[in-house]
């Protein structure tokens, strides 16, 4: 009886999985040739980046140009709450943040100078040019990523604060990128939009 209920169990995780994987809706550089292979460092972590990128283009086509500017509010998100939101970035600012960010991180791997001034880029509140930007921004980071050697992969990074190699620092490029992925999911719902990822 225990071995059929974990049979189950597992039918039915694996189940999800391939459901899963049938929605995947972004272009993955990953070939099943590739999995009786070891795939460079760079090949992976590019990976990981196209991910986000499809993600968050989604999100910022998804947002109408005229709620850029929505941040959200007490009064608007939990009204009678002790939360506060003061301060908090608008679905514009989200998206600045992240192209900045790109290239802070990934300009770091082979020390490139970002191609526009990414005090520029904080300051625009368009939606075009928004977008503009961080399309720019994450081909700027797929081709740092692409100058990574595997030697170098993990070497320490001088600085860097003395504590980050190539790899890690776009690793946390991608993570730091989805922490706000995730903001801007909860912008999009609370203006009745439903992200690409969940559809």
């Amino acid at each position: 009886m225990r071995f059929a209920r974990y049979t189950l169990a597992a039918a039915l995780a694996l189940s999800s999985l391939t459901g899963f994987a049938q929605q995947r809706d972004y272009k993955d550089t990953y070939k099943p040739a590739d999995a009786e292979k070891a795939m460079a460092p760079a090949a992976a972590l590019d990976v990981m980046l196209s991910q986000l990128e499809v993600q968050v283009m989604r999100a910022a086509e998804a947002m109408p140009a005229n709620k850029y500017n929505f941040a959200p509010t007490t009064a608007e998100f939990a009204s009678g709450s002790p939360a506060k939101y003061d301060g908090v970035r608008t679905f514009a600012q989200q998206l600045t943040h992240i192209a900045g960010a790109n290239y802070f991180f990934y300009g770091k791997l082979g020390n490139a100078k970002p191609p526009i001034d990414p005090k520029a880029i904080a300051a625009m509140t368009g939606k075009g040019d928004i977008i503009g930007a961080l399309k720019q921004s994450f081909a700027f980071a797929h081709a740092q990523i692409a100058s990574m050697k595997p030697a170098d992969a993990f070497t320490t990074i001088e600085g860097a604060d003395g504590m980050h190699t190539p790899v890690t620092l776009a690793a946390f490029g991608v993570a730091h990128g989805y922490d706000h992925y995730g903001q801007l999911v909860e912008y999009l719902r609370m203006n009745g939009i439903v992200p690409s990822g969940s559809k």
